[in-house]
């Protein structure tokens, strides 16, 4: 199962030192400037890198800059376009070890649903599809059957059973009208979702290129071939 959140105390930074040059009881130095600027770049570019916990040392000098940037770069997740996929992009979180599905398949997944237009705004999840004894009901369907928006069923037909995948679908790959699923079960869930990627006046100003991105966190559960 998923997890979702952020820890506060994941990952520490290190204590930068800052000279003031008004003060003559701090050092000064002609590069203090451009150094500060440097070391704000490389903290900047570990920030947004993905891997779990950093040890960072304190940064004293150009190399150690260059080598935090090189490690940044590297753990970076990197986003890859789905062969004809029509633009849907994909980052495996977790590789499977199962088998792939096939058209006709029955599939389950869980999903985890964002919608890009509102901010990462989460429409749906099958975790909070409970059954009677507390356990999520992952989405069923069939591969190929074409009552699924198509970025999804792209996306699943290469994965391998036990994988989690991350999923960017552009609005062609997405949402084309209000009877293709997955919908939240939620009514109100479901209208800010339509009312957002239909939304007649902001598609008349030309947002719809941005209007239905979708993006979901995929776990292919099982499948059963027919």
């Amino acid at each position: 199962m998923l997890s979702y959140g952020v820890s506060k105390s994941s990952s520490r930074v290190p204590h930068i030192v800052t000279f003031c040059c008004n003060n003559p009881h701090h050092p000064t130095t002609t590069h203090a400037e451009s150094h500060s600027v440097v070391t704000r770049r490389a903290l900047s570019l570990l920030a947004t890198a993905t891997a779990s916990v950093f040890s960072v040392p304190v940064l004293v000098s150009s190399s150690s800059v260059r080598y935090l940037e090189a490690a940044a770069a590297a753990s970076t997740p990197r986003f890859s376009e789905l062969p004809e996929s029509g633009g849907v992009k994909a980052l495996d979180l977790r590789v499977g070890d199962g088998d792939y599905p096939v058209n006709g398949d029955q599939v389950a997944i869980h999903y985890y649903g964002r919608l890009a237009a509102k901010q990462g705004w989460r429409f749906d999840s099958t975790y909070d599809h409970k059954d009677e004894t507390g356990e999520p009901i992952p989405f069923i369907f069939i591969l190929g059957s074409g009552k699924v928006i198509a970025g999804i069923e792209t996306a699943v037909r290469s994965m391998k059973v036990g994988g989690i995948r991350r999923v960017i679908i552009p609005p062609s790959q997405g949402y084309q009208n209000m009877d293709q699923e997955p919908v939240p079960p939620n009514f109100f869930d479901r209208q800010r979702l339509f009312t957002t990627i239909f939304n007649p006046t902001r598609l008349a100003n030309g947002e719809g290129s941005t209007l239905g991105i979708i993006i979901f966190d995929i776990e292919l559960v099982s499948l059963k071939h027919l």
